[in-house]
């Protein structure tokens, strides 16, 4: 059987995870509290800033601006767009 968890952004009953995407306790949270469906969508708008913006994931500067969009995302509030992506069309 399938494990679902209450979506924080989506606020629905989803399936979740299947393991903890984060070591440690923020880890944890994201497992109890985030669907497969939005980690997925995250893991897109991630690859997105990170390449758009130019970030190092070596540089604390550029882990801990990703991780700010990151909760803001999860959490259904609005967050930095990579600038000058545009979503192909069918």
């Amino acid at each position: 059987m399938t494990r679902t968890v209450h979506c924080r952004r989506y606020k629905e009953e989803l399936e979740g995870l299947d393991r903890a995407p984060l070591p440690g306790p923020k880890g944890q949270e994201i497992f109890e509290t985030v669907s497969k469906k939005a980690w997925l969508e995250w893991q897109a708008e991630q690859t997105m800033l990170i390449n758009e913006k130019h970030l190092s994931m070596m540089d604390p500067d550029s882990r801990k601006y990703l991780q700010q969009q990151m909760d803001r995302f999860l959490a259904g509030d609005s967050y930095d767009r990579a600038e000058g992506y545009v979503a192909p069309t069918e």
